[in-house]
């Protein structure tokens, strides 16, 4: 099972090298499914770093701009998420900086898996009130979401990397470009900084 593993990677790896190099050619559509295939992460590094006053569907758009632009300057196919990380990390800063007043892109979009999707605003609740059980544990998501972004960015990252988006720890050390047990050792300490501020019980989904 596990050389079976090891050949799906590596075919994996060659099909996105290949997809990388079209892309840095200029082909579209290799641009364009390249970044669908990595905007969901791309997503929680924003959310991550953004200003504030931000709006992460604002800055997904100037994302997806830089992305295209600045793809050719990529050297190396294998550094694609760290580049594009940076990338991200880069346009994030850059916002803090100007604090350019953005419009915000209020709808009710839902990702493939029914989730809202970062950054756009929720619809409107209905008139009927929801149980007191639900107004709880979303009382309780948005505490825990809240708190986690005060963590330190070595910590927030992989934190949101790994329970906003599910990514694997191997997923998430070659966009960080850290060992996979440093990654970790990062999510760890990350939890023990949350749980000594919100509990043990408040934990629950963030594992």
């Amino acid at each position: 099972m596990r050389g079976a593993s090891r050949k799906t990677t590596a075919h994996q790896q060659r099909t996105e090298r290949k997809l990388i190099e079209r892309a840095r050619a200029g082909d579209r559509r290799a641009q364009q499914e390249l970044w669908q295939a990595h905007r969901r992460w791309v997503a929680a590094i924003i959310l991550a770093h953004r200003p504030r006053s931000m709006e992460v569907d604002d800055l997904m758009q100037e994302a997806a701009v830089k992305f295209i632009s600045k793809l050719d300057t990529l050297r190396d196919p294998e550094a694609f998420r760290p580049w594009l990380r940076q990338t991200i990390i880069n346009i994030c800063r850059g916002a803090a900086r100007s604090q350019r007043p953005m419009a915000s892109l209020a709808d009710d979009s839902r990702t493939e898996d029914g989730e809202p999707t970062l950054g756009r605003a929720a619809a409107p609740a209905a008139r009927d009130e929801p149980p007191p059980a639900a107004l709880t544990r979303k009382d309780a998501a948005r505490r825990l979401l809240e708190q986690a972004m005060t963590l330190p960015p070595e910590y927030r990252e992989p934190l949101l990397l790994r329970c906003v988006r599910s990514l694997t720890y191997q997923q998430i050390s070659h966009i960080l470009d850290l060992p996979v047990t440093t990654v970790e050792t990062r999510l760890a300490r990350a939890r023990r900084m949350l749980r000594k501020e919100m509990g043990e019980i408040a934990l629950e989904g963030f594992s």
